[in-house]
């Protein structure tokens, strides 16, 4: 008897993996004919992220506010608890001969903001650029004028994030390696923050963390406009938006600060 159980026990194990191959092979067939998958639901239907990446032709047709509202549309998705299900093999096949993303978001370092999946976006729909406390500097800014006038991104996002440890280091005046250098570029919204905020200004209250992290992202869209010609010629043209935006861990959801 107990060998018979032990069997059972076995061939339950084999089902499992053999019915997870299954929905792993239809997942990807449907992601290539575009025909439904019985292997999932209609709500997770919804939620896969087609292989195909975006055209240049596509790219090309957006305007920068129907960029701002998709992202807002994929963010509510994600809030929402959608599965983001991709087709990645696929989609590194679309994307090798080029690549047109939609819009660059310049995001803080931090693990607990993985920004394709807040934005509910897969290979391809995105440029990220990522750094402490969401600052910009030569580099930044470089790759930003890339993002938008070589490859044709039609939105800057300045992502900055609750509960930002750069932003508490720099409120507590750290001085570590280089990491002091960076958190200079944070100091002044610091320093805006303890005019506008009406409380103590300390790393310890969440209130004034998140007011110095709301001037942050507003001094670093300035700073990009002051220091890069290219991207302020291009939004003030029309071609481009450059906005703020800040990520609440608790909830996943990002509010445009516009």
């Amino acid at each position: 008897m107990k060998r018979v159980k032990n069997l059972l026990s076995q061939l339950s194990v084999v089902v499992l993996l053999l019915l997870s191959a299954f929905i792993s092979i239809a997942c990807s067939n449907k992601a290539r004919s575009g025909e439904s998958n019985p292997a999932l639901s209609d709500g997770q239907e919804a939620m896969i992220i087609q292989s195909r990446v975006l055209t240049k032709a596509e790219q090309d047709k957006l305007t920068p506010q129907m960029v701002i509202d998709t992202l807002k549309k994929r963010n509510a998705e994600f809030v929402n608890d959608a599965l983001t299900i991709r087709n990645n093999p696929e989609r590194v096949r679309d994307a090798a001969a080029g690549q047109y993303p939609k819009a660059v978001i310049l995001s803080c370092l931090d693990s607990r903001v993985p920004v394709e999946d807040v934005f509910h976006c897969g290979i391809g729909d995105l440029f990220v650029a990522r750094v402490a406390g969401n600052i910009a500097n030569d580099d930044i800014l470089g790759s930003l004028e890339y993002a938008c006038k070589v490859s044709g991104s039609k939105v800057v996002v300045v992502l900055g994030h609750e509960s930002c440890g750069a932003i508490k280091s720099a409120i507590d005046n750290v001085k570590l390696g280089n990491i002091s250098t960076l958190l200079q570029k944070i100091e002044p919204a610091v320093a805006v923050a303890k005019q506008t905020y009406v409380g103590e200004h300390s790393s310890k209250n969440n209130g004034f963390v998140e007011e110095v992290c709301y001037h942050n992202v507003l001094l670093t869209k300035e700073y990009i406009r002051e220091h890069s010609p290219i991207l302020k010629e291009m939004e003030e043209k029309g071609e481009i938006m450059i906005v703020g935006a800040i990520y609440n861990l608790g909830n996943g959801e990002v509010i445009f600060l516009e």
